[in-house]
């Protein structure tokens, strides 16, 4: 598999469109889920960490998985994540992890993932019983938020109504949405939202 952000891992960073994204999230999440110093996380297409580093001061650990080994190199560095975050370059999908979280993150990945009905499905199962999920990404858009042929873009955004109900079928429960961010880009509002949910 081709690593399709090995170019933009190096300053990835220095975007602040992204940092405020991450920042936002990272704030949302952490108003919405109750989180504690024993916490076992799992931060699904981690990226450099941005989010991540967010986290990592209120809970007792968190995996990493990303499938570019760029982004988690560019993670890896950062001493602020030094001994609470461990990086995992892996298609989750392809090879679910055995072990089980109290946390499943991610932010601006689920519109990279084809199959987001087996995702859900492989997020509960690596849940631990009365787990949560807190996932953050586009509201449902028309298309133009990347550009034309954007290779590993699958979906325009979600229906947060449809994401609801597909949640509710995969059985998690007390699914909550609200607006973590709203990006500006070319004179166009993208929102994004948070959604919580908790494993039946």
């Amino acid at each position: 598999m081709s690593d399709l952000f090995a170019a933009k891992a190096g300053d990835w960073d220095a975007s602040d469109r992204r940092t405020q994204l991450a920042a936002a999230v990272g704030a949302s999440i952490l108003e919405r889920v109750p989180l504690h110093e024993q916490m076992q996380v799992l931060d699904f297409g981690a990226g450099t960490g941005l989010v991540a580093a967010r986290l990592a001061p209120r809970v007792g650990r968190i995996v990493a998985v990303d499938v570019s080994p760029a982004m988690l190199e560019k993670l890896a560095t950062k001493p602020e994540l030094e001994g609470k975050v461990e990086t995992l370059c892996r298609d989750i999908l392809a090879e679910p992890l055995d072990e089980r979280f109290d946390l499943i993150a991610s932010a601006m990945t689920l519109h990279h993932v084809e199959d987001t009905s087996r995702l859900l499905t492989t997020f509960r199962e690596m849940l631990n019983d009365s787990g949560t999920i807190a996932l953050a990404d586009l509201d449902q858009e028309d298309g133009s938020f990347h550009p034309p042929g954007t290779e590993g873009v699958f979906h325009s955004g979600f229906d947060r109504a449809d994401l609801r109900a597909r949640l509710e079928s995969h059985g998690f429960e007390q699914v909550e949405f609200s607006t973590a961010h709203v990006i500006r880009r070319e004179e166009r509002d993208y929102p994004v939202f948070l959604v919580t949910a908790s494993k039946a």
